[in-house]
């Protein structure tokens, strides 16, 4: 089978699965969740077909035709889409596997899994579109069923207020993305990555900074940047694998993907932006972390931080300079900034999905306790997922020569080089994500159990057990393939050579970071049931708090005190002034007479004698021209 049609294959199998779900087995949660399975499966293999081939392909297929404009969907297949396939199609898998476990006593199973089965057809689109226009068309599927999923739990009004959020949010920004996908057919005349490519190689259209900022507002949605970054703490609502699946590897990593497709839109203006967005969103999200208490949220709030790190490498990388470094001269090109906010998203998604499934097999084995201070020796009670969960924990601070390690290295590199700001706030927060996730780690595995459910924990099945372990292997070597390997060829300018005095620099500064967050943990967090921060440092820990807290009160001050005031004005002019006076004016007046008209029709002989005498008394003025 050639490589389109295999592209073709792996993006329908999860479609005919959630088909066949809805529509014969949603009452037949076991059935449905192996099949849905099987189709990951099937998905993961011609994935990794693909992927060790290194084919590429390319087709299109006209779907809608007005006169001159038309409207294709094809499908491309290059470098890009095969390692963003790996990680959506392999680790997909594994979380689908681990979910037979997890929602074994789920009653709605059919349901979610054939909302994973919808998400992974949404997603595997968004890997092969060749255009703005289809990859927007499965970008709207995949909020669609991200909505599903983290409403799983629909009886519960936090998961439907956190699903609704996250849809509403996600919408504000995809309006600017549609906005910058108009402007593109416009100057261009096709919304076409390759075309538009062509089309600014050869200098036909000069691209102004607004059109890839208004494109980069759909990644400021669906990678949870500031000031969009709200809706993805509360997704942690959803089922434990659907944060791992959708709000840790694949769906808040489109955004970064989407980046790297229009990499030739941009020019340093909005690069700037864009890399100021990353860094900021970066440093925000580990302060917020600090302070969580479930341990699904402090993931939650790394994983902001760290799809700001790799929006900020897109930005630092793709500016394009010469700079001069221990007697050694880098010349870095877009890819450059490609290649590091690829890296990183996929070694992210292996560490961060892991931790996540990790923090799920707690969960399960705790009763559904997700509370870090209520947990406490679990290293005991389930050995093998602290095992596995110190190993995301190492890969996530940058142990040296674990994944995390070279794909943060390679972004502080580029910082290094081009800002040496960005660099400092970078580094700071490294030394955060240090902090909080050993503070995580002592206190969710460490001392003695501190609730009865914590007392009560123990190991799941062999289907959580086994996607861990798989992604505890790539945590620890994933980054050497795309390093050392026949895959680094595609990300060449990702991760300079490991010698001169630049890298040094970079080494014992990663190295630092990583020592000083963690020894600092250690020694801060006893192994109680009470916040150490907030005992020994109470001002620190409200300020946190509040700095949590004030965008969601920012944007209810803008809802209730301006946009529903505002909407309460536009429905004043609509119904009164519009649809009343201009719509409906000469009608309503000619209805008024009438009004007037029918009220003079009293039944009353007498009063029809008066109403004779005074319209004698006015025909005879007007004749005499009294009223003249």
């Amino acid at each position: 089978m050639d490589p389109l049609h295999t592209a073709l294959v792996i993006l329908l199998t999860p479609l005919a699965s959630a088909a066949v779900i809805a529509l014969f087995l949603r009452r037949h949660g076991a059935l449905a969740s192996w099949i849905s399975v099987a189709a990951a499966g099937l998905i993961a293999v011609l994935s990794l077909r693909l992927v060790f081939s290194q084919a590429t392909a390319g087709g299109a297929l006209e779907w809608l035709r007005f006169g001159d404009f038309t409207i294709s969907l094809g499908i491309k297949v290059d470098s890009l889409a095969l390692l963003m396939l790996f990680v959506v199609g392999f680790v997909g898998f594994l979380i689908h596997l681990f979910s037979l476990g997890y929602m074994h006593d789920d009653p709605a199973r059919a349901r979610y899994f054939g909302g994973l089965s919808v998400f992974m057809f949404s997603m595997l689109g968004i890997v092969f579109a060749d255009s703005l226009f289809m990859l927007f068309i499965f970008w709207e599927l995949v909020g669609f069923s991200s909505y599903l999923l983290i409403n799983h739990y629909h009886e519960k009004q936090s998961a439907a207020d956190a699903a609704k959020k996250a849809f509403i949010v996600n919408r504000v920004g995809d309006f600017g993305f549609l906005l910058g996908i108009i402007w593109c057919y416009w100057a261009f005349g096709t919304t076409n990555l390759d075309a538009i490519g062509a089309s600014i190689q050869g200098g036909q259209v000069v691209v102004r900074a607004g059109l890839p900022l208004l494109l980069f507002c759909g990644a400021l949605g669906k990678s949870a940047q500031m000031p969009l970054h709200v809706w993805l703490p509360d997704a942690m609502e959803g089922p434990t694998p659907v944060s791992a699946l959708i709000h840790a590897a694949t769906m808040v990593a489109a955004g970064i993907y989407m980046l790297c497709r229009i990499n030739v839109l941009m020019v340093p203006a909005a690069l700037h932006v864009i890399a100021a967005i990353g860094t900021v969103t970066a440093l925000y999200a580990a302060l917020c972390a600090i302070v969580q208490t479930d341990i699904k949220k402090v993931l939650a709030y790394s994983t902001l931080s760290q799809l700001g790190y790799m929006v900020a490498a897109f930005g630092l990388g793709s500016l394009g300079y010469r700079h001069e470094m221990g007697g050694h001269a880098h010349e870095m090109v877009l890819a450059a900034g490609v290649g590091a906010a690829m890296f990183h998203l996929t070694t992210h998604a292996f560490f961060k999905a892991l931790l996540f499934l990790g923090s799920g097999s707690v969960i399960y084995g705790c009763h559904h306790e997700q509370d870090i201070f209520r947990m406490g020796g679990l290293a005991r009670k389930m050995p093998f997922t602290f095992a596995m969960f110190t190993v995301g924990v190492a890969a996530l601070i940058g142990f040296p020569y674990l994944a995390g390690f070279f794909s943060k290295d390679a972004i502080l590199y580029l910082a290094y080089a081009n800002n040496k700001l960005i660099f400092g706030i970078l580094a700071l927060t490294a030394v955060l994500t240090s902090f909080y996730m050993l503070r995580l780690w002592k206190l969710v595995f460490f001392g003695t159990p501190r609730s009865h459910a914590a007392e009560e924990a123990h190991e799941g099945s062999w289907t959580m057990r086994l996607p861990l372990l798989l992604l505890a292997i790539l945590s620890a070597i994933g980054g050497w393939p795309l390093v050392y390997g026949k895959l680094a060829g595609d990300v060449a300018g990702l991760v300079p050579e490991a010698h001169g005095p630049a890298h040094t620099v970079i080494f014992a500064v990663s190295l630092f970071v990583m020592l000083a967050g963690a020894g600092a943990a250690w020694l801060f967090y006893p192994s109680q049931p009470t916040d150490a921060l907030e005992v020994k440092a109470g001002g620190v820990f409200r300020g946190l708090v509040r700095l949590k807290e004030s965008f969601d009160r920012g944007y209810g001050f803008y809802v209730a005190k301006v946009q529903q005031r505002f909407a309460m004005l536009l429905n004043f002019l609509d119904q009164i002034v519009l649809a009343g006076l201009i719509i409906r004016g000469s009608s309503g007046l000619v209805g008024l007479l009438g009004l007037g008209a029918r009220a003079l029709y009293v039944g009353n002989l007498h009063a029809y004698v008066y109403w004779f005498l005074l319209g004698l008394a006015l025909l005879w003025g007007c004749a005499s021209g009294l009223f003249s």
